[in-house]
């Protein structure tokens, strides 16, 4: 990833740091008596992939639940989960991960047809997205919410016919309840709403917190990841992380945000000046804001300046207007702040390019680097305005439909016209602006190798649109490089060069040699962060 010297055949490291990259005899001389000696065979070896969007401890807490990715249909969706529940006995609330809005077959998902599955336990079913969440008549009635709640806007406890919830839940505040009921109290959610713990935490609760966030390291570890955006964040999480790191376990850089909230007044930003104040270092950092403006695609939450194809009438909404957002983004950047807002509708992607523009407007231009983040859906007067301001296209290929994810509803949802500039990755490149890839895990597979095929292959929604594939090179760029670049790190990391973080990563061969089919067909052999071995699979 280094355009002055794209490819070399050996490296040396040595102090947490690139020594040298160039030919085997060159470095040859480098090497001591105590200097170990890996010969990758040919494999590749790349700078170490940059996370630019996950959920870390949602995510770890999650590595053990049950899956319904690629699940359809009731009984077979019942059969695994009635598995589960007699394997698990004790479990208070039993919650299932990756469901897909329409895995019955377009029957809506409601709180009887759950009752249908596990009549007698409490049971919550997290969409893929992990924007709407579904349970049964007990889970319902366990967690407080049978007869509604009051939420924030944008967040929706459904109710039915009979003034009764439906089962759906939509968006953090509707569910927090039942993530409340959870073996961990849902402290791991707790990042997501900007929160922290209850008063009162038990040094056994805490362990158990810091042993999840420590496993979710590990994992990140063995996909060859070395460096992660978090994209929730609380003091609660830092702390954790905090000690991880003074204990030597902090196996992956780390950056982790103030959450801006709907109905917070600005001097909560006074919170953001101190959490950035305490935790400044190379390791772990807390530099940027994260907002939402809007919902997603599936829950026809995500902010359109048309009616979605499928619902006349209805375009979602943004969760600040327009003016308000304007003045929250001004503060914001004149404070030195990186912001980030989570935008799915064109609509919702418009009105924070507006933002942003506004803060330039009011406090001059300056690297500020702001990022969007998914841009599932961008109106053709925007596409060229990331370039104009510097805004970072921050995107994940696995969400496009044919990725990992089937192509229904979301055609249907949008419509040809609207999917011409739909997960527009290459339209976006071709502009001028820069892009970062990332996967939102737990919402998708954290692998970036599996990223990378699909940011290569992810077919067209409809004959004759844009093709957004990526090169190898620009896909493999938008893990590394361009992550790097997302956080000010560009200079030393996300590339191998003399000087650069010994972070990198070997594989088990030649990615260059594989169809871009099989590039996810790859392992990771070894993983390094700081010039130390992170993870390791039989590297001799």
């Amino acid at each position: 990833m280094d355009s002055a010297q794209p490819r070399a055949a050996a490296i040396a490291v040595g102090g947490g740091r690139v020594l040298a990259v160039g030919a085997r005899e060159d470095l040859a001389g480098l090497a001591g008596s105590g200097t170990r000696r890996i010969d990758a065979a040919g494999a590749t070896v790349l700078p170490g992939f940059v996370e630019s969007h996950i959920h870390l401890f949602t995510g770890a807490a999650q590595l053990s639940s049950l899956s319904l990715a690629g699940l359809e249909g009731f009984e077979p969706i019942a059969s695994a989960i009635r598995a589960r529940a007699v394997r698990e006995p004790g479990t208070r609330m039993l919650i299932v991960e990756q469901a897909g809005y329409g895995m019955f077959g377009g029957e809506p998902i409601t709180r009887q047809l759950l009752d249908r599955i596990l009549p007698d336990r409490p049971l919550a079913l997290f969409a893929s997205d992990h924007h709407t969440m579904w349970g049964n008549t007990a889970a319902l009635e366990m967690a407080g919410l049978i007869d509604g709640l009051a939420v924030s806007p944008g967040n929706e406890v459904v109710l039915g016919p009979d003034g009764r919830a439906a089962g759906e839940l939509r968006e953090f505040e509707a569910f927090a309840p039942i993530i409340a009921l959870t073996p961990t109290g849902g402290r791991e959610a707790l990042g997501l709403l900007g929160r922290e713990p209850a008063a009162g935490l038990t040094a056994a609760e805490r362990a158990t917190d810091r042993a999840i966030i420590e496993r979710g390291l590990a994992y990140c570890a063995s996909l060859g990841i070395t460096a992660f955006h978090n994209m929730d964040g609380n003091v609660y999480q830092l702390e954790l992380l905090g000690e991880i790191d003074r204990a030597g376990g902090l196996i992956a850089r780390g950056r982790v945000p103030f959450r801006f909230l709907p109905g917070m007044a600005l001097s909560e930003l006074d919170r953001a000046v101190e959490m950035r104040a305490r935790w400044q270092g190379g390791r772990l950092s807390s530099d940027f804001v994260k907002i939402f403006m809007d919902g997603v695609v599936e829950s026809y939450t995500a902010h359109m300046f048309e009616d979605y194809s499928n619902a006349p009438g209805l375009r979602g909404s943004s969760y600040f207007e327009a003016a308000e957002f304007d003045a929250i983004a001004t503060a914001i950047d004149a404070l030195g702040f990186q912001i980030t807002v989570h935008a799915i509708g064109d609509a919702a992607v418009s009105r924070t390019l507006d933002g942003y523009a506004a803060a330039r407007r009011a406090n001059g231009a300056r690297d500020s680097r702001h990022r969007i983040e998914h841009i599932e859906v961008l109106a053709p007067a925007d596409l060229p305005r990331f370039a104009e301001l510097g805004v970072i296209a921050s995107m994940q290929p696995t969400h496009a439909p044919g990725g990992a994810y089937p192509m229904e509803p979301i055609r249907t949802m949008l419509g040809r016209e609207r999917m011409a500039l739909c997960y527009a990755w290459q339209s976006i490149r071709a502009s001028g602006a820069r892009l970062a890839f990332s996967s939102d895990w737990p919402i998708a597979p954290m692998d970036p190798l599996y990223g990378i095929r699909t940011a290569m292959t992810c077919p067209a929604a409809f004959p004759g649109l844009p093709d957004q594939r990526q090169t190898l090179t620009d896909a493999i760029a938008g893990f590394t490089r361009d992550g790097a670049y997302a956080a000010f790190r560009e200079d030393e990391q996300g590339v191998l060069k003399a000087g650069a973080l010994a972070d990198l990563v070997i594989l088990d061969g030649d990615i260059e040699a594989m169809a871009a089919e099989a590039v996810d067909t790859l392992k990771v052999a070894a993983t390094m962060c700081d010039g130390r071995i992170t993870y390791e699979r039989g590297v001799g």
